[in-house]
């Protein structure tokens, strides 16, 4: 996710320069072609080239704000696997009664509660398992799975039924804790929901589209003045529609290991100190400063 500290320029330009190369190549053309002297004459109402730009708006303004609406749904999913875990593991605390195992419970489910974060988070953005999550499956015996979150979420319930018969949980107890294990599953298929549908791929074509027919007709809408400055504005204001769109781009695909994700490898390290220390296990290291424009 980007922060506000600084944002890198170079990287937004690095994403738009092969669509900003075209651009300037196609007017250069086009530009060229209007100033031939046997073209000169003709004339296309820059009132037209105004109606192609406002359609740009419009679609541009929906694709701009569903996207941001994925890119946010994303974000709050994630908050809410936060409050959720430290709920699960204080719901934990709070029922079991004072035996020698309560602990021993207790930290358990923590440690899979946070190792199911980062699993989770790796999944979504299609990367190896980090060395935490590689060294508790070695230690546990999970062996080869398609779906590594869901089979430990699997293992909660399994610890959430033995948990039940051993300690003898009320019926109101067992509610609440599988209240809270579904909310997890919840928000675990809204994240694969967001990962596996594909932003429809027609606004983008329409969009093109739309940006060629405006570079094509807006330099035989502007006056003959000087061939640079046409060839200029006719550049320059495509590239502020792509720019645009790519902003829209980048917020679409909340998952893919970009600036712009969601901070889910941040938010997995805060929910294991967390976790930790509420469960009384050995605290580990806080974050080191962060020195980039973005965080994981």
């Amino acid at each position: 996710m980007l922060t506000n500290r600084r944002l890198s320029i170079l990287y937004f330009l690095n994403l738009i320069k092969w669509d900003a190369l075209a651009i300037f190549s196609y007017t250069l053309i086009i530009g060229m072609t209007d100033n031939l002297p046997h073209l000169r004459d003709i004339r296309i109402p820059i009132t037209l080239a105004a109606l192609v730009g406002t359609l740009l708006s419009l679609l541009l303004g929906f694709r701009t704000a569903q996207s941001y609406e994925r890119w946010w749904e994303a974000r709050n999913i994630w908050g809410s696997i936060v409050n959720d875990s430290r709920t699960f593991v204080r719901q934990m605390m709070q029922f079991l009664p004072a035996t020698p195992a309560k602990q021993k419970e207790i930290q358990e489910l923590a440690i899979r509660q946070y190792i199911w974060c980062f699993a989770l988070a790796n999944t979504m953005r299609k990367c190896p398992m980090p060395s935490n999550v590689q060294e508790y499956i070695d230690a546990n015996g999970i062996g080869d799975t398609s779906n590594l979150p869901n089979r430990l979420l699997t293992a909660h319930g399994e610890q959430l039924f033995r948990i039940s018969e051993d300690f003898k949980l009320d019926d109101n107890k067992q509610v609440q804790l599988d209240s809270t294990l579904q909310r997890l599953t919840d928000s675990m298929g809204r994240c694969e929901r967001i990962k596996n549908t594909v932003f429809p791929r027609s606004y983008s074509l329409l969009i093109h589209f739309l940006i060629y027919v405006l570079m094509t007709i807006l330099p035989f809408g502007l006056e003959h003045n000087n061939p640079i400055v046409e060839i200029f504005i006719s550049t320059l204001i495509p590239l502020l529609f792509i720019a645009i769109e790519r902003t829209a781009i980048l917020m679409q695909d909340p998952f893919e290991n970009k600036p712009t994700d969601t901070p889910m490898t941040a938010l997995s390290q805060t929910i294991e100190r967390n976790l930790r220390e509420m469960s009384g296990l050995r605290p580990v290291d806080g974050p080191p400063p962060l020195e980039t424009y973005y965080q994981m």
